[in-house]
């Protein structure tokens, strides 16, 4: 697991370069330093391969091809080594182009606060020019040998901005393959057992401005937990805290233009306006979660599944920052771990009946080794008084916070709160949405918002369980 590339990643725009190598070599004898040596030369091959003619890449949903070493050669030809790289955006598909094959100037996409996304192909000619062409002869040699074949998954990324041209990035692109085949490399040989090769697994994470995106080739099948120490070194490089994971499998950067393949909806809070308060702060949940909701996975939970979803919100929390492993747990699955603590008897697994703040810190201890503490509102009024405990926990642990009341629950993602006025908002992810995946809708009928004080059943009493995330990398 090595470092192979660091790029600033602000508003501009991104190419990703992705394509299979194939390695194949030929062990004739299970000597660890002559097959070490056979492994490199093979690598060499493939560096050969990648600074050749052959080399081209195409623009995903263009016609844009580019053979970066062979002078850069480009089509179509109003493509240039001095075009801005982002004039790529152009010729890339959309639902109505015009008759050149670039995209129709109402169709450009708007300037925005992320980087836009380039996808390209790593792909090799197979066929040359020339008449000098002769058969194929085929020679069969009689031999005991080893035969290595895998697919190297190469995945690269460069950051550019609005000044840099094509050939610029390109240039960089060129060495950040060669770059990555070195990692490669690294961690085949230094994971190799006996002839069985691990593919290297290249990842990219994004870390806290200014240090941007960063890719790291890990070895594919050694699990997390055995990476530690190669963990630590990549914080103590970068110079990041000791008690939060960056580079844990589930940290891995999620492009924009890649959807999740679970349907679930991540982060909606992201496209609200914070509200402003006389000088207040707004303390948010720090990291990923997925929205989990009534009536989602074809479970019909309508009336009585909120703390349920809730609870399914904070799982997807510590799977997505890489706390925990496994997928989301379902209902059953959490009624099943309260039966295992002795909370509930066994009729209760399969029915209807309702959670609270309480059993959801059972389950998470029980399913996740994740404690919690319990905050007791004695009646919604005086919630408006928990906002600095409120926004420590935002700050320091970051989780979701599970709020049961009542007959309901529902789920805190952060507060605006003004430490000289008392002025508090409350930003609610609401489990009782019944609807489609449809983040306008959500976020314009109030299911994940911002809310006052009023919010709250002022009689009603309140449990609030705050997960304590592990201070781990």
């Amino acid at each position: 697991m090595v470092l192979s590339d660091s790029q600033s990643s602000d508003s501009g725009t991104i190419l990703r370069v992705r394509g299979p190598l194939e390695f194949k070599c030929l062990l004739e004898t299970t000597d660890a330093l002559q097959m070490h040596k056979v492994i490199s030369r093979t690598f060499e091959t493939l560096h050969s391969q990648v600074k050749s003619e052959s080399c081209v890449m195409t623009v995903c949903g263009s016609p844009v091809f580019i053979w970066p070493n062979r002078s850069f050669h480009a089509t179509p030809q109003d493509i240039t080594p001095d075009t801005p790289c982002e004039d790529l955006q152009q010729w890339i598909q959309a639902d109505e182009f015009e008759s050149t094959g670039r995209r129709s100037a109402k169709k450009r996409s708007k300037k925005s606060s992320t980087a836009s996304v380039i996808n390209l192909r790593l792909m090799m000619e197979v066929t040359t020019k020339g008449s000098h062409l002769s058969a194929p002869v085929l020679c069969r040699t009689v031999k005991k040998s080893h035969f290595l074949c895998t697919t190297l998954p190469m995945d690269c990324v460069v950051c550019t901005t609005s000044k840099d041209t094509i050939k610029d990035a390109f240039e960089r692109l060129m060495e950040a393959l060669g770059r990555q085949l070195c990692e490669m490399e690294k961690v085949m040989l230094q994971h190799m057992k006996g002839t069985t090769l691990l593919v290297p697994e290249p990842l990219h994470f994004l870390l806290p401005e200014p240090k941007g995106l960063v890719t790291v080739v890990y070895p594919a099948g050694v699990a997390d937990s055995q990476l530690e120490t190669e963990r630590k070194e990549l914080h103590q490089q970068f110079e990041l805290p000791n008690d939060w994971p960056y580079f844990r499998r589930a940290n891995a950067h999620h492009f924009p233009n890649e959807p999740y393949k679970d349907g679930y909806l991540r982060n909606p809070h992201l496209v609200l306006t914070n509200p402003s308060l006389d000088n207040g702060k707004v303390y948010l949940v720090q990291g990923i979660y997925s929205y989990h909701h009534y009536m989602q996975d074809h479970m019909d939970d309508n009336g009585w599944g909120c703390a349920y979803r809730s609870l399914q919100t904070i799982c997807s929390w510590f799977k997505q920052q890489g706390y925990a492993e496994g997928p989301v747990p379902t209902h059953k699955e959490i009624q099943q771990a309260l039966l295992d603590v002795g909370d509930k008897q066994a009729s209760f697994v399969g029915s209807r009946q309702w959670i609270g703040s309480i059993e959801v810190q059972a389950v998470l201890n029980q399913l996740l080794g994740v404690t919690s503490k319990i905050m007791f509102v004695s009646q919604g009024s005086d919630l408006g008084s928990k906002g600095r405990e409120l926004a420590n926990h935002f700050l320091n642990e970051g989780t979701p916070i599970m709020i049961g009341g009542g007959v309901l629950a529902h789920t805190i993602l952060g507060v605006a709160w003004s430490e000289t006025t008392g002025q508090i908002r409350y930003l609610i992810l609401d489990p009782h949405y019944t609807g489609a995946e449809d983040l306008q809708v959500i976020t314009d009928k109030g299911w994940c918002g911002w809310k006052g004080a009023d919010f709250w059943d002022q009689t009603a009493y309140y449990n609030l369980c705050l997960p304590q995330r592990p201070k781990v990398i």
